[in-house]
This record gives C-alpha cells, sequence and structure tokens, in this order.
C-alpha cells in the first residue's frame, strides 16, 4: 500500500479492522512498513538485547512519560558521531520527547580505526554502530541518499559532489513531511565555524529544509504519493559557540542545556549515558572517550520561528519547546479556530491524559497496576482514531492529528506490554535440513521457497488472564492459521509453526549501492520505499494479538497452556518479536566463546566472492595470474551448478569452468581459476565469476556485518575482480617490510605487481623484537597508516627504527591523526611537526619540487601526468614545520589555499633514507590509480638505486 491510500482514504482504510492502526502509526516511518517494525526490537540492525532501561519498571516509567507528551524533535547532522547524544538522551529520556535523527550520509568516506575495511562496507558498520548509539540515546534514525566522499573543505565542494542541493534536501524534506516534527535542531549552523564541507551543507540544508518543507511546490513528487507539507515550528542551530564549550556570551544562544544533569532513572547524567553509546562507533575511534561528573552544557541559537511565542528576540528560553503545548490535551489545541470542528476530541484526550497519570501513579506502587487504566486508554485511542475521519476537519489537519493518535496508540501497546510483562520470543527450531548436518539449526539466515520450523513463546507475566486472538509469521507462507485461547496468569503459551519463506521472498539486503564506491557521491536507491531508513525492514518476524480477558482461569505458571474460550474485551495489544539463531560466525560470537542470537534474514542460496576484489596487473611481469573463486551453500541438502569466469578481450581463464556439487547447508568451497594476460594496456576491466545451479544465476556475494557489542546486517557485493593493468617497474632483490597500522590494502597490491613484500602484524611488534638487527634482513621499512596511533610499541621501540634507517636502511612512514601525541614523542630523525592540514581536492595540481631527486626517476619516470586519475583525496596530515635536514618533493593545495609542501618529506640520515608521506596511497593504490604505484614504489626504492 503507498502513502498516498493512507492519507488521502484514511476513512475506509481506519474502518478496515484495529490491526490496521499499527500500519498508520509507521505513516511517519518514510513508508508503508509492517505494523511491527516500529517496535525498538524489529528495527533493523538494532542490537538484539534491550537496555535494562528499557525493560520492567524503568521501561514502563520511560514509556509512560512519552506518553505524557507529544512533542516531537528531528536532529539533523552530516555524519555518524557528529550528533549531540546528549542533547538528544536529555530530550528523549529526560523529556520525553519523541526524536528522530538525521544523518545525511553513512561515513562510508573515513576511515576505519579497527580495521582495513572501507567505502561501503564501512558505511554498513557505520550504520550499525550509529544505532546501537541510538539505543542510548532513545531516538530514531534516519539517513539521507548522499555518501560521504571524504574531508571537503567547503560546501560548495560537497554541493558539486552532491550533484547539487536538491538530492540531499528532498529527502530531508521527505522525513520531514512523514516525521512532522515540532523543532527542527540543526546540529551545524552553515558557516565556516562548521569546518568540514558536509558539516556546513548539513546546516545550509537544514535551513532550506525548514521552508521548504512547508512549500507544496516543492518536490511535488511527494505530495502526488501522498505527503502533506509541513511547517516546523522552529529551527535552532548549534555550534553557535564552538564544540565542547562550557561557557557562552549569551547574545549567541537562545537555548542553554545541561546534559551533565544526572538523571536516577539511567544512573548517571544525560552526556554520560549518551557516551556509553557513542562508544560503540570503536570505526571512529570513540571506544575510550569519557565525560566527567559535573555540568555540561549545549548552546543552541532560534534561528528560524513561525510560532508566536517563538519569536527570535523573545530572549532566553528553557528549552526547544518554549511556547508549544505538548499536552496530550494540547492536540486539540494546536486545531486553532478548527477545534470545535471536533467537539468530542479534548474531552476525550483529557480523559486519556487522566488516564495515562494514573497508570504512572499505579506504576509506583506495582508495575502490574498500571495496566488496567493503560488498557483503557488504549481503548479510548482506538475510539478516537475511528471517529476523526468522520469530522468536519480538513483533510492535512485529520491526518496530522489521526497520525499523532497512531503513535500515541503504539507507545500505549508498548506501555502496556510492560505493564502485563508480557513478552513474545521466536526462534528457528528445525530447519530442512540434510542428514547428519549439525550445523543446519544455527544459521542466521534462510532462502527464498525453503521451509522451517518456528518455535514461539507468549508469557503473560501479569496477575491477569489473557485472550490470545491471533499468532502469525510475517514474511511467510504460513502453515499456522489463526489461534484463539486464553492464557492464564503466570502462564506461558507454546507452539512450533512450520512455515515457508516464498520463492519471490524479498532479500535482506541493502536498499542502496554504488556502482563505483572509489568514484560515486550519491548511492542509487534499490527500493525507493525504503527511502531514509537505516535498512530495510525485517523480512520475516512473529506477531501475536491479544485482549485482556474477563473471567479467571488456574495460573499455569511454568506449563504449556492448553487454550480454554474466555470472553474478553475488544481493544486488542500487538506483540511482535525477531525470529532469531544463534550466529556461528566466530567473528559474531558472544563473550567467552558463547553463540550470540542474531535476527533471522533471507539470502540468495548462494553466496559467490572472488578474492582479491581488486588486483593490480603490470605489464611487465609474471604473465600467469591467480584468481581464487569462493561459493558458499544456504541450501539445505544436496545442489548441483557450473561455476565460471567472465573475462574480458585480452584475458584468458583456464579451467573454462568448473562442476561444483554441495552437500549442505553452510557448505563453502574454493577454487583457483588461472588467469592468462595478453596484448595488456594500462586501463581498467573486470572479472566476474558466476555460479549457474537449477536454471539461476548467481553473482553476488555477501557476508554478515557485525560486532560483539552490535547488531547485524548483510554486505552485498558484485562477484567480481576490478583488475587495474598498470606499466610499473619494480626493483629487484628489494626485500620490504610493511608493519600495519590500523588497517590497509597497499601490501597486498606491492605482492600483486611482484614486490617481496612481508606484513608484520602486531603479535611480532614486542619491544623485544624491534631492534636494528631484527630489522636489518630488509631493504625497506613502511610504516603503515596510523602505526603509531595503534602500535604504540612502535613508538617505544621507534629509536631501533631510526637506528636501522642510519646503518642504511629507507624507512617509509605513512600519516598518523594523533598530532600532538606525534609531535610529543619526537619520532624523525630530524625535527619536524605534523599538522593536520590537508588536501582534500583530489584533483589539485601537484608541482614536483624536486625534479632531479631519484624518487622521481627510479625505477619509474615520474611526470606530472602521474597524478591525474587520483581518487577521493591528495592527502591528509602534512607536516608544516621540519629542519632543513628535510627535503620537501612536492607541493599542492586546495583552491584558494597556500602550497602545502609537506605531504612528501625526505631526509638522509646516517647511511640511510628517511620519508614521511601524507599523501593517500592507502586509498590510491587499491583503486588501482597507475601513477600513485609508481611513485609509491619509487619511495620504497629510494637508498636502493645501485
Amino acid at each position: 500500500m503507498r502513502t498516498a491510500d493512507v492519507l488521502l482514504d484514511l476513512t475506509q482504510f481506519l474502518r478496515r479492522s484495529s490491526a490496521t492502526l499499527g500500519i498508520l502509526a509507521l505513516v511517519t516511518l518514510g513508508g508503508i512498513l509492517p505494523p511491527a517494525f516500529a517496535q525498538s526490537s524489529l528495527r533493523p540492525g538494532m542490537p538484539m538485547e534491550f537496555l535494562p532501561q528499557d525493560t520492567g519498571k524503568a521501561g514502563l516509567k520511560q514509556m509512560l512519560l512519552r506518553l505524557q507528551t507529544t512533542a516531537r524533535m528531528l536532529h539533523t547532522t552530516a555524519h555518524p558521531d557528529d550528533e549531540d547524544g546528549g542533547v538528544l538522551t536529555l530530550e528523549s529520556r529526560g523529556r520525553g520527547v519523541t526524536v528522530e535523527l538525521l544523518t545525511l550520509n553513512r561515513g562510508e568516506g573515513g576511515q576505519n580505526k579497527v580495521g582495513s575495511n572501507l567505502f561501503d562496507m564501512l558505511g554498513v558498520l557505520r550504520t550499525l554502530e550509529l544505532l546501537g548509539s541510538d539505543q542510548y540515546y532513545g531516538v530514531e534514525q534516519r539517513f539521507t541518499r548522499v555518501a560521504d566522499f571524504g574531508f571537503s573543505k567547503n560546501p560548495e565542494e560537497t554541493f558539486q559532489k552532491w550533484q547539487g542541493h536538491d538530492l540531499a534536501l528532498g529527502d530531508i524534506v521527505r522525513v520531514i513531511r512523514t516525521f512532522r516534527p515540532d523543532v527542527i535542531v540543526s546540529r551545524f549552523q552553515g558557516g565556516p565555524a562548521d569546518s568540514h564541507g558536509n558539516h556546513q551543507a548539513s546546516g545550509i540544508l537544514s535551513r532550506e529544509a525548514f521552508h521548504a518543507a512547508a512549500d507544496a511546490t516543492r518536490f511535488p513528487e511527494q505530495i502526488k504519493e501522498g505527503l502533506l507539507p509541513w511547517q516546523a515550528k522552529k529551527l535552532y542551530v548549534g555550534n553557535v559557540c564552538g564544540f565542547g564549550a562550557q561557557t557562552c556570551d549569551e547574545a549567541k544562544f537562545t537555548v542553554k542545556l545541561n546534559t551533565g544533569e544526572v538523571d536516577p532513572a539511567l544512573g548517571m547524567s544525560y552526556a554520560q549515558f549518551a557516551m556509553q553509546g557513542l562508544k560503540h562507533q570503536l570505526s571512529q575511534g570513540a571506544g575510550s572517550w569519557t565525560v566527567d561528573d559535573g555540568d555540561r552544557f549545549a548552546f543552541y541559537k532560534l534561528a528560524e520561528s513561525v510560532s508566536p511565542a517563538g519569536a527570535l528576540a523573545g530572549g532566553p528560553e528553557k528549552d526547544f519547546f518554549d511556547g508549544i503545548d505538548a499536552s496530550l490535551p494540547g492536540l486539540a489545541s494546536r486545531l486553532g479556530a478548527d477545534e470545535p470542528r471536533v467537539p468530542f476530541l479534548r474531552a476525550a484526550l483529557e480523559e486519556i491524559a487522566g488516564q495515562i497519570k494514573d497508570a504512572a501513579q499505579q506504576s509506583d506502587k506495582d508495575v502490574g497496576g498500571a495496566a488496567p487504566p493503560l488498557f483503557s486508554a488504549l481503548g479510548k485511542l482506538d475510539s478516537l482514531i475511528a471517529r476523526v475521519p468522520e469530522s468536519a476537519l480538513a483533510p492535512a489537519e485529520k491526518s496530522e492529528l489521526t497520525s499523532l493518535l497512531a503513535e500515541k496508540r503504539r507507545q500505549a501497546e508498548t506501555a502496556l506490554n510492560l505493564a502485563l510483562n508480557v513478552s513474545l520470543e521466536a526462534s528457528v527450531a528445525q530447519l530442512n535440513s540434510a542428514p547428519n548436518s549439525s550445523s543446519e539449526n544455527s544459521l542466521t539466515a534462510v532462502s527464498p521457497g525453503e521451509k522451517f520450523a518456528i518455535a514461539v513463546k507468549l508469557h503473560n507475566g501479569s496477575q491477569y488472564p489473557l485472550r490470545l486472538q491471533q499468532l502469525s509469521i510475517a514474511g511467510t507462507n504460513e502453515e499456522s492459521g489463526v489461534l484463539a485461547g486464553t492464557i492464564a496468569a503466570g502462564a506461558t503459551f507454546s507452539k512450533t509453526l512450520l512455515v515457508e519463506v516464498p520463492s519471490d521472498a524479498e532479500i535482506s539486503r541493502p536498499y542502496w549501492h554504488r556502482d563505483n564506491p572509489v568514484e560515486d557521491s550519491v548511492n542509487a536507491l534499490n527500493d525507493s520505499k525504503y527511502a531514509t531508513l537505516p535498512f530495510a525492514p525485517m523480512k520475516i518476524y512473529a506477531s501475536a494479538k491479544y485482549s485482556m480477558a474477563l473471567g479467571t482461569v488456574a495460573s499455569a505458571k511454568g506449563k504449556t497452556l492448553a487454550i480454554s474460550p474466555v470472553k474478553s474485551l475488544a481493544t486488542q495489544v500487538n506483540i511482535s518479536a525477531p525470529i532469531i539463531s544463534p550466529d556461528t560466525d566466530p567473528h559474531g560470537g558472544g563473550q567467552n566463546g558463547s553463540r550470540r542470537m542474531r535476527p533471522l534474514a533471507v539470502v540468495p542460496a548462494f553466496s559467490v566472492m572472488v578474492e582479491p576484489g581488486e588486483q593490480v596487473i603490470p605489464i611487465q611481469g609474471p604473465q600467469a595470474r591467480s584468481v581464487t573463486v569462493s561459493v558458499k551453500s544456504n541450501f539445505a541438502g544436496i545442489s548441483h551448478g557450473i561455476l565460471s569466469l567472465e573475462t574480458p578481450s585480452g584475458l584468458r581463464a583456464e579451467p573454462a569452468n568448473s562442476p561444483v556439487e554441495f552437500h549442505r547447508r553452510g557448505e563453502e568451497q574454493i577454487f583457483k581459476f588461472r588467469i592468462f594476460p595478453s596484448d595488456l594496456k594500462e586501463g581498467e576491466t573486470d572479472i566476474r565469476a558466476i555460479f549457474t545451479a537449477g536454471g539461476r544465476k548467481y553473482s553476488e556475494g555477501y557476508s554478515l556485518v557485525t560486532r560483539e557489542d552490535l547488531g547485524s546486517f548483510y554486505y552485498f557485493q558484485p562477484s567480481l575482480q576490478r583488475v587495474s593493468t598498470v606499466d610499473v617497474k619494480v626493483p629487484k632483490d628489494l626485500k620490504v617490510a610493511y608493519i600495519m597500522g590500523a588497517g590497509d590494502d597497499i601490501p597486498a597490491v606491492l605482492q600483486q605487481i611482484g614486490m617481496n613484500v612481508t606484513v608484520i602484524g602486531s603479535d611480532s611488534l614486542s619491544s623485544d623484537k624491534i631492534t636494528a638487527a631484527n630489522l636489518s634482513q630488509y631493504g625497506t621499512i613502511v610504516l603503515g597508516i596510523r602505526a603509531y596511533d595503534t602500535q604504540k610499541n612502535l613508538v617505544s621501540g621507534n629509536k631501533a627504527l631510526l637506528d636501522y634507517v642510519s646503518s642504511g636502511g629507507t624507512l617509509v612512514t605513512q600519516y598518523n591523526a594523533s598530532v600532538t601525541e606525534f609531535n610529543s614523542a619526537h619520532l624523525t630523525p630530524y625535527s619536524a611537526q605534523l599538522s593536520r592540514d590537508r588536501v582534500s581536492v583530489e584533483e589539485a595540481p601537484v608541482e614536483i619540487l624536486a625534479p632531479d631527486e631519484s624518487v622521481f626517476h627510479f625505477p619509474n619516470e615520474i611526470t606530472h601526468h602521474d597524478f591525474e586519475h587520483w581518487v577521493q583525496e591528495r592527502g591528509l596530515y602534512f607536516m608544516d614545520q621540519w629542519d632543513a635536514n628535510f627535503k620537501p618533493l612536492l607541493s599542492s593545495n586546495d583552491p584558494g589555499e597556500p602550497a602545502r609542501k609537506g605531504g612528501l618529506l625526505l631526509a638522509h640520515y646516517g647511511k640511510g633514507t628517511y620519508i614521511y608521506t601524507g599523501y593517500a596511497f592507502f586509498r590510491q593504490l587499491p583503486a588501482g590509480v597507475p601513477g600513485a604505484i609508481r611513485l609509491y614504489v619509487n619511495l620504497l626504492s629510494a637508498g636502493h638505486q645501485q
């Protein structure tokens, strides 16, 4: 059903059944989704475990607080980790505000401080990390389709990369029109003080969206879908006093919030609780961040207002919602002169507010005591929602009012489930497996057409009997039918359901993609109905409907319940749960080797992966190359197929194809192909692997992206190898040691072009092993990106590295991000000062400052053409001061900035050569940029010309 069907035909829609009420509540989620998707346990990518603050009595108090206000706030930022977590937590958990966080991109162009995965896989990881943070903030998450393309110094470059304003602006407007916030709070103000060009663009777009969302002539295609214009009442901007400021000139801000205030329900301050969430963003280096006790202030300025009580010159405010009646009865006041058109509304809202207040008072004495008034409030909300379409309100007013009431109904359901201690669990009971297959019951994914069993348990932990109305498994051709009966107080209803995944079932995959992640700065949408969501919704989940029963039955606590008919009240309560299964991935397991439970996903029957994903082939070098293809089966039973490689002209594969036979689910087979090039020319091409089975072709692979502290989602990639053919000469008999830092793929590229490279990991970096004697076997040593940041033994063993240079070795040091620590440790052979200077425009001209220097001639001749076709950026963390013993080799700068000459420095130290480079070779080499590869080889060859 399209959004338009709901918004333009509310009367017919609402009369169908009370079960549709949950769907209507999801209009605010940016599209029509399964009713249970709004429940936190069903948000894809969220951690499966609830926080203690969201369960039991604490969770009930949180939901009752939320039920008492209609306040909605949208917080806009540019990247993951930009968000003001303290303010989000204060508003959501401290004041009950319904909050959405809109992050323009997924941080896929950033650096990964915990691994080597970059680009779109990093985007999936950072989405999971941000959702882990959101669980603490207590907010819903949204994204636009623009991508993080790397550091940008100004909004002009950002908008050029994002194809103008309208793509991102349209997505922000969509979120505003669906969520319909009272206030918009932008993290950034849209000026130079925001620094990063993406930050500035975020502030600029937030201001534009504040007005555009209310203008029906802007993005009219959304209006045709059924979305209605929406004018938020106020817009606030942040960063008015500088990030982390504790004091601020009163003329610069309107609202001052103390996020250092302790909330007894959280056991710490809002800022500290938010930091517990932010620590999930390990790829950003947030794992060690802390917040001290004490006051911590956030300052925001009112930038736009259409609220009479929000005049821009009105002086300081206590909160973003000053002047806005956000009480439940206040919904009637929002209608202004049209309130008489719904004469029943105010009295009903006041009655519901009284019932919620009564529930809050009862819950202080006994959690279960909150259930009767909550159930009454739920019934009253049902009645109100049914009457609104019959009122004399205008269609837009009906839509807004009904959406808000439906949201309150969903919150009341959640509160009632907590008050009654009702829980629903669903797990894979038995997959249709081959005999003697021990791993069949421990997979986290099923495939279209598959039959399997699900064990469902609905526990009634309350003192009241409940009437079970229906139990179903969404996303399957369910064979369970409709159930009805009574669950006694303290009893658990258990049933095993046999289900089948439809043959045309939708796959659990990201709904967005980039054809060329290295160069594309905007994502294409595979399915536009999921636009702005973090991930497409769960495909398979369990759902139950129940009501409070009249009469009593004997308690069957701890026993399987036999259902018997009992009369029940009409109002139905919904509860849903994901289908869970143990995760067999050793990288995603729980603590102490335990297996972590993951939600069941739907994936293709076979995954086809090509390793490596990128390969560089030198024109002058070994002709035969190796390509490894892994095929993994998610098919239960025996299957046969043919694996083949599609190669372009100039490349021939042997063998032409390979027969494949699988005997069980989870089986993986590895195949080696030899590639024979002929008539090679410098350029790029693709080799694609295709597995044909059952009349279908499979040409993509998938892998579970997860971590012990995160939720999970599958990342899909084409089963192809991107081949770069490069005209490069490599030195003979040069042994290179590559000491890994934060993780990059440079060593693999060097090995592909024929260099003798030994990778040294952290397990070989004990202080006693970093000695000049141990290092002397290598002609050149390379320190990977951020090596000093991540391998602390290198700092203590740095003298051995310099002694190695003095004895005649070549040391190439790549960029480090901890500027202060690097400079204070005096790690260079002569004094030099690392800075945060960078050249972010990859096309920025590069001048060769020392054309006679051997690094521009041996073994490859370097010209200005070698700086063409670089990707994402020129470099980062350049030196800005250096001793006269250092010779700057290159100069480059972004438009309008002074020359940056500290990106590549060379010094002769003793008998050896020391090189510092901030140029972004870690991005260029895996991308197969020919000139960057030639220059990098020359740097490793410095001092070895003879």
